[in-house]
C-alpha cells in the first residue's frame, strides 16, 4: 500500500478553492479502520457546505463528501468487527446505530471526516458491509440518498403495496424513492421540471409524471381517485411544502428532506388539519436501517441510477454537474 494519500479540500469557501493535495496515509488507532476508497458519491449537501451555504460552517481546511465505498486496508487495536480486506460502505450519521440518535452522533463530510480522499480513517462502527451485487461506484450511492428514501418510506413510514408515493425531482433520493416504492408494490408519482427527466422517470417505473409548473396537487388527487398520496418525499422546501400538503392523503406522511428552494417552509395550517397527516423531518437514518436496506438491495438486485462517473482528478467538474441537476447520482472514482 502506498504511504501517500490524495484528497480534495478547500482552504477557503467556494468550489473555486477546491485543491487536490497529498498527505501521509494515517495508521488506524484503537477502534479505528483505514478504508482505501474506491468510489465516493456526491450529495447536494456537499455543494452547500463547500460554498458555505448550509447554515453550519465547517472548520478549514475542509474535505467534503460523506458517502464512500472501499476496502478495509488496516484495522486498529481492539477492532473485532473487521479483519481487513472487507468491502464496506460508510454510514452517513456516524455513531447512530439504532433507535434515537445519540448526542455525539455526527455526519461524515462535516463535521466528521470527508470522503473525497483515497484513504479515510473511520471508527470501526461507522461502516457496514457493501452489497455483494453492486460495484464500488454503485455502492457509494447508498449511505445518504438511498438510506434517506428507505428510512422515510420503509423504516419509519411503513410503506406497503397499494399506496401512492409523491416524489419531487429526479436526484438521488427521489430515484431511490421511486425504486423502493416499486419494490413494495406502491405506485410512484414524480414531479419534475424537465420533460426529458419526466420521460426517464417513466422508463424507470414511475406510474405518472407531472410537470412542476402544472397544478400537480390537483392532478395527484385526480390520479388517486380523490384520495391523495400516502407518502410525500419533500425534497424542495420553501412554498413547495404547502403544495405537497395539498396532495397528502388522510393520515398520510410527509417527509421533509431537502431545502433547494430554501430552509423556510410555508403552507396552510388548515391543510395540515384536514389531512390529519404526519410531518416528519428526515436526517438520513441509522446503521441498522442501512444494513437492512443493503440486504433488500442484494435480494432484489436493485441497481442504483448513476448520472455520471468522474475520475479522482475531475472533482470540480463533478460538482458542476451536481449543481446543474443530475438524473441520479454523481460518483467520483479513486
Amino acid at each position: 500500500m502506498t504511504d501517500i494519500l490524495r484528497r480534495w479540500q478547500i482552504s477557503d469557501f467556494g468550489r473555486q478553492h477546491l485543491q487536490l493535495v497529498e498527505a501521509p496515509v494515517p495508521q488506524p488507532g484503537p477502534g479505528q479502520i483505514l478504508v482505501r476508497v474506491e468510489a465516493a458519491s456526491l450529495n447536494y449537501r456537499d455543494l452547500m457546505l463547500t460554498d458555505n451555504n448550509y447554515g453550519w460552517t465547517p472548520s478549514l481546511p475542509f474535505v467534503p463528501g460523506s458517502d464512500l465505498a472501499g476496502t478495509v486496508a488496516a484495522v486498529g487495536a481492539g477492532v473485532t468487527r473487521w479483519k481487513g480486506g472487507e468491502r464496506v460502505i460508510s454510514t452517513f450519521v456516524a455513531g447512530w446505530l439504532d433507535g434515537a440518535a445519540p448526542p455525539e452522533a455526527m455526519a461524515l463530510g462535516g463535521p466528521g471526516p470527508g470522503a473525497l480522499a483515497s484513504h479515510v480513517l473511520l471508527d470501526a462502527q461507522w461502516a457496514v458491509a457493501a452489497p455483494s451485487t453492486l460495484n464500488a461506484a454503485q455502492a457509494s450511492t447508498l449511505p445518504c440518498a438511498a438510506l434517506t428514501a428507505w428510512f422515510s418510506l420503509v423504516d419509519v413510514g411503513g410503506l406497503h403495496a397499494g399506496q401512492t408515493v409523491l416524489i419531487h425531482g429526479t436526484g438521488g433520493v427521489a430515484l431511490f424513492g421511486l425504486q423502493f416504492a416499486r419494490l413494495h408494490g406502491a405506485q410512484a408519482i414524480v414531479v419534475s421540471g424537465g420533460a426529458d427527466k419526466r420521460e426517464r422517470a417513466l422508463a424507470l417505473g414511475a406510474a405518472h409524471v407531472l410537470a412542476r409548473d402544472a397544478d400537480w396537487p390537483a392532478e395527484v388527487r385526480r390520479l388517486t381517485g380523490g384520495r391523495g398520496a400516502e407518502h410525500v418525499l419533500e425534497t424542495v422546501g420553501g412554498p413547495n411544502f404547502g403544495r405537497s400538503m395539498e396532495a397528502l392523503a388522510q393520515g398520510g406522511r410527509l417527509s421533509v428532506i431537502g431545502v433547494i428552494e430554501g430552509g423556510q417552509i410555508s403552507g396552510s395550517a388548515f391543510q395540515a388539519i384536514r389531512s390529519r397527516g404526519t410531518v416528519q423531518g428526515i436526517s438520513v437514518g441509522h446503521r441498522r436501517a442501512l444494513e437492512e436496506m443493503v440486504r433488500a438491495i442484494d435480494m432484489n438486485a436493485l441497481q442504483p441510477v448513476i448520472a455520471a462517473e468522474y475520475g479522482a482528478d475531475a472533482v470540480p467538474e463533478a460538482f458542476a454537474h451536481l449543481e446543474r441537476g443530475a438524473f441520479g447520482k454523481v460518483v467520483i472514482r479513486f
